[in-house]
């Protein structure tokens, strides 16, 4: 089975998604995934270096208390996962192509599971700037990629096509918004669905399959 996680790290419910999926897999560990990492950003428009994170969100919410509770309600459901969102420790707004870039390179040593969770857990708990390269490489680093080739990579616009290319694939399918799963290219999932529903699609592809047999 081949599941699609279309997502953008600067999300908060991709990571909350991206956890309750993680968790799906643990519950059914005879299943044989294939887990793809597709690109999408929300704000594609945001330069390279960031911006400060702060008034950008009053900017796109209209107002600091309505943009407070929106992450209030984030918090408190993370917490039901066990995540822990500390918004106070975010400083930038970012441009996430480099650690899109770094999920997929990540993935071709079976890693990009554990750097898109990494990279969700350095931006969203320990506030780290990702727009940053150096701390990108930390990141990496924690995983167990090799820092000085990563670093080599960042360099490079290696895999930026790839990128864009997953957008314009997201726009295809009609995707608007993230996080978004597509299982087998047959059942799509739109948002951070709960653990059972993820559990739900996972058995009835795995039915279909079995019944092809």
């Amino acid at each position: 089975m081949i599941i699609e996680i279309f997502a953008d790290i600067a999300c908060p419910w991709c990571y909350i998604g991206d956890t309750r999926l993680e968790k799906a897999l643990r519950q059914r560990p005879d299943a044989e995934i294939e887990l793809r990492w597709r690109p999408f950003q929300l704000q594609p428009g945001i330069p390279p270096e960031g911006l400060p994170w702060r008034e950008f969100m009053v900017r796109k919410f209209g107002r600091e208390g309505r943009m407070d509770a929106a992450f209030g309600q984030v918090a408190e459901a993370g917490k039901l996962d066990g995540l822990e969102f500390r918004f106070d420790r975010i400083s930038r707004a970012i441009n996430t192509v480099d650690a899109h870039r770094l999920v997929l390179l990540a993935e071709r040593s079976g890693q990009g599971q554990q750097t898109a969770q990494a990279l969700f857990r350095a931006y969203f708990t320990d506030g780290k700037n990702l727009s940053d390269a150096e701390q990108l490489l930390e990141v990496a680093a924690g995983v167990g990629l090799d820092r000085a080739a990563v670093g080599e990579f960042l360099a490079t616009d290696e895999l930026r096509a790839e990128v864009e290319d997953s957008q314009k694939l997201a726009y295809q399918f009609g995707i608007q918004g993230v996080p978004f799963y597509i299982f087998d290219r047959k059942y799509g999932v739109s948002g951070a669905q709960p653990l059972a529903t993820f559990v739900q699609v996972l058995d009835r592809v795995q039915a279909e399959a079995a019944s092809r047999v």
